[in-house]
């Protein structure tokens, strides 16, 4: 690591100003998925379709996220940064002008190419300038701030939306990211490792493989998309991304190290985290047509309800450093991976006249459940990566989730479309509602698989868990 003044004198402030990119990312996302129906009504296409405004930013960040970690070596992480988030403010503004849904999506693109450094090189930063027992602390600081934005996201826009006009959700972007990037200027140090040479065969086997698959799955049932299109770059995105598994296995310094998926606790962390965002994933976009498609409630009401998930995600940041103390990463992420599960499946057993107090009390549970997992699988990721492995680590981590949230949203809403259509009943029916958010409940649920295979004292040196006899049976977990 060279950086420009060592780790014990890093300013108080760089989890705070790192944050300012989750801030402004989250809340551009929350605020979108909440206003997807007026936009859809004003762009003159159905909500359901406008999914892929919501996928191609997430879909864009996969592509070339698995480059941040090469990117932020070579140049340095404070210039990687700062352009990042600027390309990421000119996406905001391509967004805010755009007047068709097709302008919108190719915007929300550009933004997801900035977001593909953004977020990861902040992260990357944090990892390498804070040592392992505070990382946990660390990490779930650094998110607080960030919370913020899917805290203030869905009731701005929602009021926006409801009492002006939508591109406003985008124009908010641009003060907040100019301030952070005269912060960052002063904070952030510029710590890098010497990079290994590009994979490039890597890099164009991956970002179309990923492009082409996801489009193929995401136009599925549309109909502006021929099936035959659809299906055809849904297998040629599957084979692309089958021959850098391949050419993976065999590279010195691959584009994605898969290898690394063979350390216990990443693996468990970027396998099992990617199912539970999967389903998780789903419910930015099911709840708020749910309220808004079945319930009759305007974007501002919307947005207020969303928002109790969000203060529910933040206070649980309070006290994930002594859950996890006290229970351990094992028994801390199964048992909440059951209750979350339950949650989102629950969602589904609402009605319009449920009394909002009790879908309040709903989304603020979900939301201190998701929070506890994601601050939990984000720590023990990197709990036995090694700090030259810590890019390569956080690419291919980083992609998965971004992957993962993107299908969360295609799964959501074609469990939707295909309910609606194997009942007869209309897309907003609570029969097609109930159907998806039990499907994406279990897919959340088969993360138990990868994470009841964990040690009882796996991250024990992250979480400071010690349970009485755990040097004796520590692998005996198949």
């Amino acid at each position: 690591m060279r950086p420009d003044a060592p780790a014990d004198k890093r300013h108080p402030l760089l989890p705070l100003v790192l944050s300012c990119a989750l801030f402004i990312e989250n809340m551009d996302s929350s605020a979108l998925a909440t206003s997807l129906p007026a936009i859809a009504a004003d762009l003159g296409t159905d909500a359901i379709s406008l999914k892929l405004a919501l996928t191609a930013y997430l879909l864009a960040v996969a592509m070339f996220m698995p480059v941040s970690g090469w990117i932020a070596d070579r140049i340095g992480a404070r210039r990687a940064f700062l352009a990042a988030v600027g390309l990421f403010l000119l996406g905001s503004a391509a967004c805010a002008l755009s007047a068709s849904a097709q302008a919108l999506v190719a915007a929300r693109f550009l933004q997801g190419t900035g977001g593909a450094l953004m977020v990861p090189v902040g992260r990357l930063v944090l990892l390498r300038a804070v040592p392992k027992s505070e990382l946990v602390r660390a990490m779930s600081w650094l998110t607080i701030p960030a919370l913020i934005g899917p805290m203030i996201g869905p009731p701005l826009g929602g009021f926006i939306t409801t009492y002006f006009d939508w591109r406003g959700i985008f124009l908010i972007n641009i003060p907040i990211g100019l301030l952070g990037i005269a912060l960052a200027k002063r904070v952030i140090p510029d710590v890098r490792e010497p990079p290994p040479p590009l994979d490039r065969l890597g890099l164009a086997l991956t970002a179309p493989g990923l492009a082409a698959a996801m489009f193929g799955f995401a136009s599925l049932g549309q109909r502006a998309v021929p099936v035959a299109a659809s299906v055809a770059a849904l297998a040629v995105g599957a084979g692309l991304l089958a021959g850098y598994a391949v050419h993976a296995a065999r590279h010195p310094h691959p584009l994605l190290e898969l290898r690394l998926l063979r350390i216990e606790t990443y693996r468990a962390g970027v396998v099992g985290g990617s199912l539970f965002r999967v389903g998780v994933g789903a419910t930015v976009l099911l709840v708020p047509l749910m309220l808004q498609l079945g319930f009759g409630l305007d974007p501002l009401q919307t947005g207020l309800l969303v928002f109790v998930s969000s203060i529910g995600a933040m206070s649980m940041k309070l006290v994930v450093t002594p859950l996890l103390r006290r229970f351990g990463f094992r028994r801390a992420l199964l048992g909440n991976v059951l209750v979350a599960s339950a949650l989102v499946c629950g969602f589904g057993l609402f009605r319009a006249q449920t009394p909002h107090l009790w879908l309040a009390a709903a989304l603020f549970a979900v939301g201190c459940s998701r929070s506890l997992q994601f601050t939990s699988l984000n720590a023990i990721s990197f709990a036995e990566v090694d700090a030259r492995a810590m890019a390569s680590a956080t690419s291919l981590a980083g992609t998965m989730v971004q992957l993962s949230l993107s299908l969360g949203v295609v799964v959501g809403a074609h469990a939707l479309e295909l309910s609606a259509a194997a009942t007869g009943r209309p897309v907003a029916d609570p029969l097609g509602f109930r159907i998806a958010f039990a499907v994406v409940a279990a897919i959340s649920l088969a993360s138990a698989w990868s994470l009841w295979r964990l040690r009882d004292d796996a991250g024990s040196e992250l979480s400071g868990h010690v349970r009485a006899g755990a040097h004796d049976d520590a692998g005996a977990k198949p």
